[in-house]
């Protein structure tokens, strides 16, 4: 009897071994907050399905391939962002780990983080009503810019969606709540983590917006009518100048110029980028397919990327990322260290590089048509359909062409 109670009790032993190296996080939706600056809390929403993590904000699904595990620690690689979600695996249901970026200039000492699984809610369970409505577009000022600053939000009871356009790009998707008249958003996808703050008062806004280092105060004023400055005014060509450059093709090394016979009697998109910025990937995925639906109608694209590093070797593997990310078939060039003022010098033909990404489209004699500051990126929904719409007519012009472009499938982000 003594010698069956002891296989018992080992065979229970065994299994609960096996049962703790086997323990993995449950499939399914999660929630989790991010410790940020002042004791805040930015709450995030992500899915796990086997080796692949979704992050989820407002419509985007922001895939992250790639998962491991290592017994009790479990890694979501964010490859494009040349970072990492590292969790330990507390139980099933509850993960306890770190938001961390490689290749800083100093140290990233991570953001921290909790998730319990089976949460959808952003910031409230069972939110109260809404006695404000943040519907519509909003002249808003942050911190101490200058810059013009247009707030988009869609609510829906008590759902708040939304960005900020500005002149270099967008803020893209935040996702939260209004309960009374106060509103919350944050943002997560795989970049920075963002948490807002607010209070709607008639016309007025007040709120801040928190994020790992501190805080910055935002102000705003509804207005529907507020727009920004026509993104094809702010960089121009300099009178008297021929625009053209010459780097060297991220992969092979080899210079590629404008002048090259590749691109003679062709139009050509050239577009200033960083793999770093979140505006350059929102467009890759929109250039990418749209290039390969497009490229036989004599129309080139070439990325020239200003990278963390002024190391060809570190923008090779970067580079590497993004292109197999999105599909990219077109030239992807090495043009030197992320810096406007570095760009700038770099383009001397254009009055200054304001914004990662610039595109600058040029025509088929090599004379350029139109440049576009910043990026209006799908987040920003009616204005993202409107760039769509006058980018392609745009290049029916300088083909010289009646007929619309082809519509390709964007490249999932």
């Amino acid at each position: 009897m003594r010698l069956f109670t002891t296989f018992v009790a080992l065979g229970l032993s065994v299994a609960t071994f096996t049962a703790q190296a086997q323990k993995s996080p449950k499939n399914g939706n999660w929630r989790g907050t991010f410790k940020l600056a002042n004791e805040q809390e930015a709450p995030f929403n992500f899915e796990l399905q086997g080796k692949t993590a979704y992050l989820l904000n407002g419509a985007e699904r922001f895939e992250l391939k790639g998962i491991t595990q290592t017994k009790d620690s479990l890694f979501i690689p964010v490859d494009i962002y040349d970072a990492v979600i590292a969790a330990k695996i507390i139980n099933p249901n509850t993960l306890s780990g770190v938001f961390k970026k490689f290749n800083t200039a100093k140290p990233d000492k991570g953001i921290e983080f909790t998730a319990e699984y089976g949460k959808k809610y952003r910031f409230f369970e069972n939110p109260g009503a809404a006695s404000v409505s943040l519907q519509g577009n909003w002249d808003v000022v942050i911190g101490e810019s200058t810059n013009k600053i247009v707030g988009v939000f869609e609510q829906f009871g008590s759902k708040l969606t939304g960005t900020f356009l500005t002149t270099t790009g967008d803020y893209r998707y935040y996702e939260g709540s209004v309960q009374g008249n106060n509103f919350y958003l944050s943002a997560f996808s795989g970049s920075g983590v963002s948490l807002i703050k607010g209070k709607v008062t008639g016309d007025d806004l007040s709120a801040e917006i928190i994020n790992i280092r501190g805080s910055q105060p935002i102000k705003g004023v509804r207005n529907d009518k507020a727009e920004l400055p026509d993104a094809y005014t702010l960089t121009t060509i300099k009178e008297g100048t021929d625009f053209d450059f010459t780097f060297p093709d991220a992969f092979t090394g080899k210079p590629v110029s404008l002048k090259d016979p590749k691109y003679k009697g062709k139009a050509v998109l050239v577009t200033i980028l960083g793999s770093w910025c979140p505006n350059c990937l929102d467009e890759a995925a929109f250039l990418a397919p749209w290039y390969k639906a497009n490229r036989k109608r004599g129309v080139e694209i070439i990325g020239l990327s200003f990278e963390r590093k002024d190391d060809p070797k570190y923008a090779k593997e970067r580079l590497e990322v993004l292109k197999k990310r999105f599909g990219i078939e077109y030239d992807l060039l090495f043009a030197g260290i992320a810096d406007k003022d570095v760009a700038s010098k770099a383009l001397p033909a254009l009055s200054a590089v304001l914004s990662f990404p610039t595109t600058i489209l040029v025509d088929k004699d090599g004379k350029v048509s139109k440049i576009h500051t910043g990026y209006t990126g799908p987040a920003t929904g009616k204005y993202y359909e409107e760039f769509v719409k006058e980018f392609n007519k745009d290049i029916d012009e300088v083909l010289g062409a009646e007929y619309t472009v082809a519509k390709p499938k964007q490249a999932d982000r």
